[in-house]
């Protein structure tokens, strides 16, 4: 019976919220490779005596940055990739597809305004990422590269389609409805 409920609840779910729905299980499954595909790679190359030496080629995900900056012992670091750029990202993925099932609309509200406030935090990772690109291409020399890689298109993706999911959800007015 339950079932036979909730599946009446999607079929009256308007189009809209179908899109969103629909959109948010599409950023979870960006979501992934965005943390594990490599993001960036760094290459540090050095002119001598007419020959170009490779000092360093460096290519890492998300999820390897902050495995490699823990190993180094930058924990600090580590953790705020972690909680900004894994952690935030993977709690407000979760937290869509509840505000789509719940069936009081204040426990959705709820939810809808938790997602609201993780999204904000979630975009200090954006600022983050955006601040190294800049600072690498500040200091660009014909000696120092750095490239985006898939993991780094597929997080942009999770994050573009993310908000979109989130901005297209329509939630009803919790003061015209009684049920709590």
């Amino acid at each position: 019976m339950a079932r036979r409920r909730r599946a009446g609840y999607f079929r009256c779910m308007s189009p809209r919220n179908r899109l969103a729905i629909a959109l948010a299980i599409g950023s979870i499954i960006l979501l992934w490779p965005g943390l594990v595909k490599p993001a960036l790679t760094i290459r540090a190359t050095m002119e001598m005596f007419g020959q170009t030496r490779e000092l360093s080629n460096e290519t890492r995900s998300v999820v390897g940055a902050v495995r490699s900056l823990h190993q180094s012992g930058n924990d600090f670091v580590a953790g705020l990739i972690l909680v900004f750029s894994i952690l935030i990202p993977l709690v407000k993925a979760a937290l869509l597809i509840p505000i789509f099932t719940l069936r009081s609309t204040a426990q959705r509200v709820r939810v809808f305004r938790l997602v609201q406030g993780i999204s904000k935090w979630s975009m200090a990772d954006v600022f983050a990422v955006g601040m190294l690109i800049a600072l690498l291409a500040a200091k660009g020399t014909a000696n120092l590269s750095a490239v985006a890689g898939p993991g780094f298109y597929f997080f942009a993706a999770y994050c573009l389609v993310s908000n979109l999911a989130f901005q297209l959800l329509e939630l009803d007015d919790p003061q015209a409805t009684s049920s709590a």
